[in-house]
C-alpha cells in the first residue's frame, strides 16, 4: 500500500531532520515529545513518538480509515520542509516535530 509506504518515509525523514535540529541547538516544541525526550534521550523520544504515530497508522489501515494517513502524510510532508528550512536557514531554535512555534 503506497500510502502507508509514504508514512513510514515520511516518519524516518522527520526523525532524520529533528535529530539534526537537536546536533544544531534545536528545541522541540511538542510537550508530548518533550516529556518523551526527557524521559530518556533526543533519539528514543524521537524514536517512541514515531512508534506511536506508526501504531496509530496500523489502526488506520486495519480500520479501513487510510484517508487519514493522506492528510496525516502532507502534514509530516509540511513538517519536513519545515524543520530543512529551518536548519538550512540557520533558525534551529524553532525547529518542531508537530508544531511550528508562532
Amino acid at each position: 500500500m503506497l500510502i502507508l509506504q509514504v508514512f513510514i518515509y515520511l516518519q524516518v525523514l522527520d526523525f532524520l531532520t529533528t535529530l539534526v535540529g537537536f546536533k544544531l541547538g534545536a528545541s522541540e516544541a511538542s510537550p508530548f515529545i518533550a516529556k518523551l525526550i526527557h524521559l530518556s534521550s533526543p533519539a528514543i523520544g524521537v524514536a517512541a513518538s514515531k512508534l506511536v504515530g506508526l501504531s496509530i497508522a496500523g489502526v488506520c489501515v486495519a480500520t479501513n480509515r487510510v484517508k487519514m494517513l493522506t492528510w496525516a502524510n502532507y502534514w509530516y510532508a509540511a513538517l519536513i520542509v519545515w524543520n530543512l528550512s529551518m536548519i538550512l536557514s540557520g533558525r534551529v531554535t524553532v525547529i518542531s516535530t508537530h508544531a511550528p512555534v508562532h
